[in-house]
């Protein structure tokens, strides 16, 4: 999938992510190289290992309990997977990826000023979902240590 890493309402850089795995795979047209998220930027730039460690960093870690568990009832296989559900929004920054497109906007569905679902929270408290492909997946649970 083509996204853009987005500070805000800034294109920071053209990504693709693979939508088996949830790791990126490729960066392309760096647009702004001074908002790239600390620790990310080179020597030479950015590269796509340093960009994809950040990416997976943002998500749950896998020690956090329930977590497994939580994945196999949503039927998500991974927590690279997850994070791309909620466009990789967190309450500790402002980064998310918008789909080449979409029209969205930091405005819309930063979770600062919007609601944003408990289903996922309910879930890692072993809550299970009556039906799982009813659960909303926009929740800064994805990108939470807990």
């Amino acid at each position: 999938m083509d996204y853009t890493l987005m500070h805000k309402n800034i294109p920071v850089v053209d990504l693709e992510i693979l939508p088996d795995t949830g790791h990126i795979s490729r960066l392309h047209n760096l647009l702004a190289p001074e908002r790239l998220p600390l620790g990310v930027k080179t020597k030479d730039g950015v590269s796509r290992k340093v960009m994809d460690d950040w990416w997976i960093s943002r998500s749950i870690p896998a020690s956090r309990d329930g977590l497994f568990w939580a994945l196999e009832s949503i039927g998500i296989s991974s927590t690279a997977l997850l994070i791309e559900k909620c466009y990789g929004l967190s309450l500790s920054d402002h980064y998310w990826i918008c789909q080449k497109g979409s029209g969205l906007k930091w405005e819309d569905i930063n979770f600062f000023h919007n609601d944003f679902s408990k289903d996922m929270g309910e879930i890692l408290f072993g809550h299970s979902p009556d039906d799982p492909s009813q659960v909303s997946l926009m929740s800064p649970d994805n990108t939470s240590d807990g």
